[in-house]
């Protein structure tokens, strides 16, 4: 299940990446009016006296993107019951490092926009961490990088996402409409009693999680919270032995990945560039998300981690150095997604959310550039060159287990097309010995370059 998860969230960065692009490219031309377009266009569905009227950005925003936040809540819940977080001792580093990813974030963002109280609002944009971004970039340096780095990133962004979740309900929260919460409450508790019965059933979920979302959207409280309400719903086991959880997100988590995730980023991204100067970029706002992204995750996520382990409040995963877990932290400050729909939350001014485009894009393009050169020169394995033709014997023969890297032309394979199949098949297997014997591998580790 872990590998599979990884396999699409890596492969649909792709798909995401090349849909913030195309917007970008698409703003920039002459057919921006046509884009601008279809994104106010309104469609309305009218049952009765019931009526919804809201344009197709909107759709997206409040409707698409429940599915999104339906299958985070899945992940979630399986994690937290059968995966990387099910225990106190496995989930305290990624707790602690996630919590220290969000909080200095917002610390650095407010900092720099103290005078500018306009763009506060915006204070929880640098906070997250885009998991298909984050981990497209770590399958892009295939088995060089430890499964147990990758599972910690994994953890440490599902608690992020936690993290957004709970701040959107808190902080993003419009006036409520009390007749729409009562109504939501009850289709929540009906929920609750068909996951204590253990209904196997995806239909009554699917019916009574459509009425929840409706309320929802009519209460105030931001629809897309909704899709993580049901998924908690969402049995890990039912009565036959079954998982409904685990099949819900087999089937669904592909067409997040590769659609629901980059038509957001299509509708979202897209960002006049014409006349952007270095005043731009400077501006408070763009460089409060960006300084957040790329400072406030590397001081959260390791500062928080490193602190955590030498008050003894948790360890170190096995076969992990410090400079791997640093490589980690500026990865996750990529928080494109969640960064961008954060945003869409706090700002309804266009200039405002061009800035935060401009410093989501910034903070996320440079982050997963240092990430990726950092995780490359830390986790690379030793190189044993091949000795000339006239050379004396070795004193002692090379170990049977030392081998030499990898052809630069693998590289190629793992790129769209054999992207997924880039990942070694033990992926996210748990460590049986010491750095040099990961992976499944048996790899020489150059002394003190881990």
């Amino acid at each position: 299940m872990f590998e599979d998860f990884v396999k699409t969230e890596s492969a649909g960065g792709i798909f995401l990446f090349a849909a913030a692009v195309l917007a970008i490219v698409v703003a920039n031309t002459g057919l921006a009016p046509y884009y601008d377009g279809l994104w106010e266009t309104h469609v309305q569905f009218r049952i009765g006296s019931f009526d919804l009227d809201k344009s197709l950005h909107h759709w997206v925003n409040d409707g698409l993107m429940v599915l999104f936040f339906f299958v985070v809540g899945l992940e979630v819940k399986r994690e937290i019951l059968d995966g990387a977080l099910s225990s106190v001792e496995q989930a305290a580093l990624p707790v602690i490092a996630a919590i220290g990813g969000m909080i200095a974030p917002a610390i650095l963002f407010v900092l720099i926009n103290i005078a500018s109280p306009e763009n506060l609002n915006g204070w929880a944009i640098p906070a997250a961490t885009d998991i298909a971004f984050a981990l497209g970039v770590m399958a892009l340096l295939g088995s060089r990088v430890a499964p147990a780095l990758k599972v910690l990133l994994l953890a440490i962004a599902i608690i992020d996402d936690i993290g957004a979740i709970a701040i959107i309900a808190v902080f993003y929260t419009a006036d409520l409409n009390t007749t729409a919460l009562i109504l939501a409450a009850v289709g929540i508790a009906v929920l609750v009693v068909l996951n204590l019965r253990r209904t196997t059933s995806i239909t009554p979920y699917a019916i009574v999680g459509a009425f929840v979302w409706l309320c929802i959207l009519k209460s105030g409280v931001h629809a897309t919270l909704a899709g993580v309400m049901v998924a908690f719903a969402i049995p890990l086991t039912g009565r036959d032995g079954s998982s409904p959880l685990k099949h819900l997100e087999h089937v669904l988590h592909p067409w997040v990945a590769f659609a629901v995730m980059p038509i957001f980023a299509f509708a979202n991204a897209g960002i006049d560039l014409a006349g952007l100067g270095l005043g731009d970029l400077l501006a408070p706002l763009p460089l409060g998300i960006a300084v957040g992204l790329i400072v406030g995750k590397q001081l959260g996520v390791f500062g928080f981690a490193y602190g955590g382990v030498r008050l003894g409040i948790t360890r170190l995963p096995d076969g992990l150095s410090w400079r791997e877990v640093y490589g980690l932290a500026c990865t996750a400050g990529i928080g494109f997604t969640m960064s961008l729909f954060i945003g869409t939350l706090a700002f309804t001014d266009p200039e405002q959310m061009d800035a935060v485009k401009l410093g989501v894009l910034l903070g996320s393009l440079v982050s997963g550039v240092l990430g990726a050169v950092f995780l490359s020169a830390v986790s690379r394995r030793a190189v044993v060159p091949a000795a000339p033709a006239n050379a004396a014997p070795a004193a002692e023969p090379i170990p049977a287990q030392a081998k030499t890297a990898p052809p630069s032309e693998d590289f190629e394979e793992r790129l769209p097309g054999g992207f997924a199949e880039g990942l070694p098949e033990d992926f996210g297997a748990p460590e049986e010995g010491p750095a040099a014997e990961r992976d499944g591998d048996e790899d020489t580790v150059v002394p003190g370059d881990r």
